[in-house]
C-alpha cells in the first residue's frame, strides 16, 4: 500500500502534535449527499449497496471528493455480523432494520455461533478496493457495532426507542444477556481482525444503545464486552498497531471507566462538556467529538460559530479529533458540511499558532 499522504487523524489518535485538528463525520457517506442517493438508487436497496464492494467503495469516497476530510470510513452497516449469523436482516423502505429471526429466549441464543468470516467477505473485499482507490490519500476507518448494541437489535428484532425487551432481560435474566454479548464480543473481535488484515488504519466500536443501561448494567453488558473485543485484536500484518475508538452514545457519565477500556480514543456525544472531559482524561486517551449534528441544519454562520466553539473547548493540546456527537442527519445541506470542515481546519491552525 502507498504511504499515507495525510496521517493527521492517526497522529491525533496517538495524541501526537498535529498542525490542525483532523475532522471526519459519522455517517459522512449518506443520504445528505445527492450523489449517495443516486448510487443507492442504482444499487436497488441499502443492503445491495452495502454488499457490493464496488458500490460501497463509490459511496465511501464520495464525501472525500467533496470535502477535505482527514479520514474515510468504510461504508457498511453495524448489523452485518448478526446478519451473517443467519438472523435474516432486511431494511424496509422508510423503516429501520428488521430481523426475521430474533433471539429473545434461551434456546435461540444457545443455537447462535460466531459466524464464518467467509460470509462477510464482501466487507473485506470492499476494504481492499477502497484502500486501492484511496491510494494513500487519507486513512480508512473500519468499524463494528458493540456487542451490546448488536444484542439490542438481535433481541428486539428491530430498532426501538427504548429497547424494553432487552432492558427487561438485563434485569430479569442478566445471565442470558451476558451469554449473548460474550458471543457477540468473540464475533466482533474476529470481524475487526479481518478488517485490520484487509487494510483498515483504525477501528471504531459504535455502542449506540449502551447509554440506556443502568451503571451496573453498562459496565457488565456493554463496557466489559468492548474491553474483551479490544484486548483480542491483533496488530496489522505489517506489525502496525491499529488504534481503536469507542463511542457510547449517552455514555458521558462513564467517561473515566471508558477511558480505561483499551481504546486509544473515546468518542463523545454532544451532551458532554468537551473542555471538562479533556481536563479529566486528555492525558490518557484522545477524545473525538462532539458537535450536535442538528447544528448543521442551521445557517452557515451558526455552523461556523458552533464548530469554532468545539475547537476552542478542546484546546490546542494534542489528542482531539473533531466529529459530530452522533451521525449526520439526512436533511443536512452539503454546503454546511463544507463550512464545518473549513472552519475546523482554520480555527484549529489559528489556535495552535497562538499557543
Amino acid at each position: 500500500m502507498p504511504p499515507l499522504q495525510n496521517d493527521v487523524f492517526l497522529r491525533a489518535l496517538r495524541r501526537e502534535p498535529t498542525p490542525y485538528t483532523p475532522v471526519w463525520l459519522m455517517r459522512q457517506a449518506g443520504r445528505y449527499l445527492p450523489e449517495y442517493n443516486a448510487t443507492r438508487a442504482k444499487a436497488g436497496s441499502f443492503l445491495a449497496l452495502a454488499k457490493t464492494p464496488s458500490l460501497a467503495t463509490e459511496v465511501t469516497l464520495q464525501p472525500l471528493d467533496r470535502f477535505p476530510l482527514d479520514a474515510a470510513i468504510l461504508f457498511s452497516d453495524i448489523l452485518t455480523v448478526p446478519d451473517a449469523m443467519g438472523l435474516g436482516l432486511s431494511f424496509a423502505e422508510g423503516e429501520g432494520p428488521r430481523f426475521e429471526r430474533p433471539v429473545a429466549d434461551e434456546s435461540s441464543i444457545a443455537r447462535l455461533e460466531v459466524p464464518d468470516m467467509a460470509n462477510l467477505r464482501y466487507v473485506f473485499d470492499a476494504i481492499r478496493e477502497i484502500k486501492r482507490s484511496l491510494a494513500g490519500r487519507v486513512p480508512l476507518i473500519g468499524f463494528a457495532g458493540s456487542p451490546f448494541t448488536l444484542a439490542c437489535y438481535m433481541i428486539e428484532g428491530a430498532g426501538s426507542s427504548d429497547f424494553a425487551t432487552v432492558r427487561r432481560m438485563a434485569h430479569g435474566r442478566p445471565d442470558l444477556l451476558q451469554r449473548l454479548v460474550a458471543l457477540n464480543a468473540r464475533a466482533v473481535s474476529a470481524y475487526l481482525d479481518e478488517q485490520i488484515r484487509a487494510g483498515v488504519d483504525a477501528v471504531m466500536l459504535f455502542d449506540t444503545w449502551g447509554g440506556l443501561l443502568t451503571t451496573g448494567g453498562y459496565l457488565a453488558h456493554s463496557l466489559d464486552p468492548m474491553r474483551a473485543v479490544l484486548s483480542a485484536l491483533h496488530p496489522a500484518p505489517d506489525g502496525r498497531s491499529v488504534p481503536a475508538i469507542v463511542f457510547t452514545k449517552g455514555g458521558g457519565q462513564w467517561l473515566d471507566a471508558i477511558a480505561t477500556c483499551g481504546a486509544q480514543c473515546v468518542g463523545l456525544d454532544w451532551t458532554v462538556d468537551l473542555a471538562a472531559a479533556r481536563k479529566r482524561v486528555g492525558e490518557r486517551v484522545a477524545l473525538q467529538g462532539n458537535l450536535d449534528p442538528i447544528v448543521l441544519l442551521a445557517d452557515a454562520a451558526t455552523v461556523a460559530r458552533e464548530a469554532a466553539a468545539v475547537v476552542r473547548a478542546a484546546g490546542p493540546l494534542p489528542g482531539h479529533v473533531f466529529n459530530l456527537g452522533h451521525g449526520i442527519v439526512p436533511a443536512t445541506p452539503p454546503d454546511n458540511v463544507a463550512v464545518l470542515v473549513e472552519t475546523v481546519h482554520r480555527e484549529s491552525r489559528a489556535l495552535r499558532a497562538g499557543h
